[in-house]
């Protein structure tokens, strides 16, 4: 071993022999800072930490009839293979699926209810979303509506969710191609009502056909995912769990998320919980799991946390809203005293997720209508939009519903963040250090997505197998892809293939990620 010490950023750093150490390929990989997969932590003393997305405008409102405020469980998907209702969209469509629904309520007048439904909307940006008339399911007399599945027509049971992805196995029946799920009731021998999760698919999205029961082990009262990971060749599953615990702050049994997977969509494994690396019992509702697709071999979710107070107490007194929530306590009182927030999760396996305490998203300010059960429930899905600052690079669009649980229509609001956004490698005033394991990549040249004050500032080092160091000049800006400038032209394309170490020193700045190519 190289027993030379080199001082930086306040911590010494050993030139070492790295190719005896498990080295981790990342090939042309983009590796986005979301967690401490890559970062080898008794080397680092950059600070890991989470962003949150900036709200924008109204995208749906959800005032037609079969609609209301119990609207959730938004997922969607790009459908490049999809040009829209009107065959208008050359490049492709975003297809969004929905429950529609209004919730109960004790209040005087309250609107009627009407059985839950799966509705449809789609658009070419992802900024303007169109609920075109189908024709398929008969509401109050009327097919003029945006319903895609109701019970009675083409559900046997009743629906609390649904969930659509395209199937893109290439072993997939052209008309299987879009599969759908939703929970749902059965009677077993005995006629005890069994809950169960049931698959449902269609050729084109829109038409759906019953399927089989996918699972009989769940819950399933939530947004139930599953997507076909064409890295691993399987069919994943996020399905809605529960566990007990002994925790006396939280109410049994505790809400959290398990994973199923198949091979063939038809035999699935056991659910089994995911684990979490801070060791803390958390009630988690939906989960939004799903491949980053700018980072497919990171599996990234934004469940919400499902926080029930035990008592009413004075801080209930002064939260806004206080006959809003008395009025939907009488119905049950988790209603009132449940509090929903989101937060950020990732994985490289899909099972074990590194999860943020620190919210993703948080109830706004009090207006009377949020700080409740539902709120904070973001979509499932992307999209690319441009930015809204003119000339700036185009931003990650995410939603999340609100009004939920009163008589208002629930509305859709869009979200942005930057690329990569999630969470970064981090630095204030005091200069730090972020070092990586030993990895390999491919590439002449490397990229990364960062920001500085100012003032801050930012060096990238390669180092080889023998401690030789291959620093770049200071480096400052916000950007999504700079190329890295090191003082050797060469120094990428030379270690290209060979176990290295990549360090960060930094001030005032952020990392979100890095690629080589």
């Amino acid at each position: 071993m190289n027993k030379s010490l080199i001082a930086v950023g306040g911590i010494l750093l050993a030139g070492m022999t790295l190719g005896a150490q498990n080295v981790i390929p990342i090939g042309h990989d983009r590796e986005c800072f979301f967690d401490y997969y890559l970062i080898d932590k008794g080397l680092s003393t950059a600070e890991l930490r989470i962003h949150q997305p900036v709200r924008r405008e109204a995208v749906i409102v959800h005032d037609a009839p079969w609609e209301g405020s119990g609207c959730c469980y938004h997922n969607l998907f790009f459908d490049d293979s999809y040009k829209g209702i009107d065959g208008k969209n050359e490049k492709g469509t975003y297809r969004l699926y929905y429950k529609g629904w209004q919730s109960p309520s004790a209040e005087p007048n309250a609107k009627p209810q009407y059985p839950i439904v799966a509705c449809y909307a789609e658009s070419a940006d992802g900024i303007h979303w169109v609920k075109p008339n189908l024709g398929i399911v008969d509401f109050k007399g009327s097919k003029e509506n945006n319903i895609v599945l109701s019970a009675g027509f083409n559900h046997t049971g009743d629906i609390d969710n649904f969930m659509v992805f395209r199937d893109d196995n290439p072993e997939c029946p052209p008309e299987m191609r879009y599969k759908g799920n939703s929970s749902c009731h059965l009677n077993d021998a005995e006629g005890k009502r069994v809950k169960s999760l049931r698959l449902y698919y269609s050729a084109d999205g829109i038409h759906f056909t019953e399927g089989d029961v996918i699972t009989t082990r769940g819950a399933f009262d939530s947004l139930n995912v599953i997507f076909w990971d064409s890295r691993a060749k399987v069919y994943r599953g996020y399905i809605r769990g529960l566990h007990s615990t002994n925790n006396p702050r939280i109410k049994n049994p505790v809400r959290d998320i398990a994973y199923i997977e198949s091979k063939d969509f038809k035999t699935w494994t056991d659910p089994k919980l995911l684990t979490f690396d801070d060791g803390e019992d958390i009630p988690l509702y939906t989960n939004n799991i799903s491949p980053y697709f700018r980072a497919p071999q990171m599996y990234i979710g934004f469940p919400t946390r499902y926080i029930e107070r035990c008592d009413w107490n004075g801080s209930f007194e002064e939260l806004g809203g206080k006959e809003f929530r008395q009025n939907r306590m009488k119905l049950d009182q988790r209603y009132g005293l449940a509090i929903t927030d989101c937060i950020f999760i990732v994985s490289h396996n899909g099972k074990d997720f590194h999860r943020f305490w620190n919210a993703f998203m948080r109830p706004e300010m009090e207006n009377g209508l949020n700080w409740l059960y539902g709120d904070c429930y973001p979509t499932l899905g992307f999209v690319v939009t441009p930015n809204t600052v003119p000339g700036a690079p185009d931003e990650l669009s995410m939603y999340a519903n609100a009004n939920h649980w009163s008589q208002l229509p629930a509305v859709l609001n869009r979200y942005t963040i930057r690329m990569d956004g999630f969470a970064s490698l981090h630095a204030e005033e005091k200069e730090v250090i972020a070092a990586t394991k030993v990895i390999t990549y491919e590439g002449s040249d490397m990229f990364i997505n960062f920001e500085t004050s100012a003032m801050g500032y930012l060096y990238v080092t390669l180092i080889d197998a023998a401690g030789k160091r291959f620093a770049s000049c200071e480096t400052f800006g916000n950007t999504l892809d700079r190329k890295v400038v090191f003082d050797d032209p060469e120094a990428v394309k030379v270690n290209s293939g060979k176990p290295v170490t990549v360090e960060f020193r930094m001030r005032d700045a952020d990392v979100y990620s890095m690629q080589f190519r």
